[in-house]
């Protein structure tokens, strides 16, 4: 956890869709020692030997607003002043645009909302800049926890998420839908589609534990920690990233990708898929 990098933006992209990754802005710098690149996506040669899945979400059947630009989109080289000029003007000012990376940000965010599930998040392809500050530990009852100190680097990325509409967000999304899938298409998957993966993500983020109280962790080599627990560490990146950003952070952002699930699918999160199993969420 010593060293750590942003873990994407959703209420940029679905927040991180797309933005938070998409589902807007995921802002949770990388603490753990995983600063090894995502496993790259299955080969497109053997993708093209393999029937193409059916589309289970369908982006004509999401529920936000509908754009009211008729201008047709730029080339997905060329909509990086786009993406952030509409993206800004959702959050409501220039604080999202300070925080995102400006180049590649549709590429950026599709494979880092792609990597989220997996166990790592390669630095290189992330959509924001890192929160500031160092990593910080604290002793609770002899055990070395995460600081509640921490939480403050997030306030920048968490003020931005509170801004953003959700349905508002859904909608911008669904007009740049086409460069998303083309970006996903890019990434190496050529017969999947991307809105099925985000909503995946999305359900994989919403399943991370609850922690009533701070994690304990372990050192693997000055500065790196890892959770002591090993249910804790084998977690996904997405994961572990909200477990990072502090409860009630965790407890904002799932709640607004709850309202965003439920724009995407047209229909609203069923209880058991909005929560981890009992014994996922048990304190550590």
């Amino acid at each position: 956890m010593g060293r750590q990098s942003s873990v994407g933006s959703w209420v940029a992209a679905v927040v991180v869709v797309v933005a938070v990754g998409a589902a807007g802005v995921y802002m949770a710098r990388k603490a753990l020692h995983e600063s090894t690149p995502a496993p790259a996506p299955a080969a497109a040669a053997t993708a093209a030997v393999a029937p193409a899945p059916a589309i289970r979400h369908p982006i004509a059947q999401a529920s936000g607003p509908a754009q009211a630009s008729t201008a047709p989109l730029p080339a997905l080289e060329n909509s990086d002043a786009s993406v952030i000029d509409t993206l800004a003007a959702l959050a409501g000012g220039s604080e999202l645009r300070s925080l995102l990376v400006s180049a590649q940000l549709i590429p950026n965010m599709v494979a880092t909302i792609d990597a989220l599930p997996r166990r790592v998040v390669a630095p290189r392809i992330l959509p924001l800049h890192t929160p500031k500050g160092g990593f910080l530990t604290a002793s609770v009852d002899g055990k070395t926890v995460m600081s509640d100190a921490n939480v403050a680097r997030y306030a920048p990325y968490m003020h931005v998420v509170a801004s953003v509409d959700p349905k508002a967000l859904v909608g911008w999304y669904v007009r740049y839908y086409p460069l998303f899938q083309q970006a996903y298409v890019q990434l190496g998957y050529p017969k999947g589609y991307f809105n099925d993966r985000l909503i995946a993500v999305i359900d994989n983020l919403l399943a991370a534990p609850d922690l009533a109280r701070p994690a304990a962790l372990a050192q693997s080599k000055p500065p790196l920690y890892v959770y002591a627990d090993p249910a804790l560490e084998s977690l996904s990146a997405g994961q572990k990233m909200l477990l990072r950003i502090g409860p009630a952070n965790e407890a904002t952002l799932k709640a607004k990708l709850r309202v965003i699930r439920a724009q995407l699918v047209g229909a609203t999160l069923p209880a058991a898929a909005a929560s981890a199993p009992a014994s996922s969420r048990t304190a550590q």
